[in-house]
């Protein structure tokens, strides 16, 4: 049994398929970036955290992988862009969050993608039930595309997961203010090019997040 067959097992009500079904299409794409052994090294050398996630923007040893500048013109036609990762041990939805420009993803130890469409939100609110999951494998690089709503990643093995984050430069940085209570879709703004709706039992609930997320905080078993 490979890897998709058994997470389909073990998550039966869980729509989840493989980033190269059909399924994924209106999500992303997955990129032919060759061998892709120079961002395989440098992603390996960043270490998964014992516990929780860890995310940074950008790091000098991906911002050396070979595959930078054909990155930077296949997925964000020559602009400016930063390489960092999310790696972690995470299993749970907690939120979703969009960007306006492409993320580039990629992976040694394969992980779980959980997303969704902007066409799938009811003004500022989303249905947990509406979310699917996409396997990544290892060594496959794939673009989301600009206004998918997606998270960090979910492992796929207790070993954790690492996570090749690529995006325009500047996103993610802090924000001189938040507002959640604005009218719109400013009150989904939670850092610069970053829009964040998030689930009531979530963490980022208790940091002030808005909650927009009902439904099932939805969960990846293994």
């Amino acid at each position: 049994m490979n890897t998709l067959e058994h997470l389909r097992e073990t998550n039966p009500g869980l729509p989840l398929f493989g980033v190269e079904d059909a399924a994924f299409a209106p999500y992303g794409r997955v990129l032919d970036l060759g061998s892709c052994e120079g961002l395989a090294k440098a992603l390996a050398a960043e270490g998964i955290p014992e516990a929780g996630n860890c995310y940074k923007a950008s790091t000098e040893g991906l911002e050396r992988a070979p595959e930078r500048e054909a990155i930077r013109r296949l997925v964000f036609g020559g602009m400016e862009i930063q390489m960092g990762y999310c790696n972690g041990r995470g299993f749970t939805l907690n939120a979703m969050e969009y960007h306006k420009c492409s993320e580039l993803n990629f992976s040694n130890t394969g992980l779980v993608l959980l997303l969704a469409l902007q066409s799938d939100l009811h003004g500022d609110r989303l249905d947990a039930a509406d979310v699917k999951a996409f396997y990544l494998p290892p060594r496959v690089a794939v673009e989301i595309f600009p206004g998918t709503l997606h998270f960090a990643p979910c492992r796929v093995s207790e070993a954790g997961f690492d996570c090749l984050v690529v995006l325009e430069k500047g996103v993610n940085a802090a924000l001189d203010r938040v507002d959640t209570g604005a009218k719109g879709e400013e009150k989904l703004l939670w850092m610069r090019g970053k829009w964040l709706l998030c689930h009531p039992d979530s963490p980022q609930a208790q940091k002030g997040a808005f909650v927009g997320i009902t439904g099932e905080n939805l969960t990846v078993k293994i």
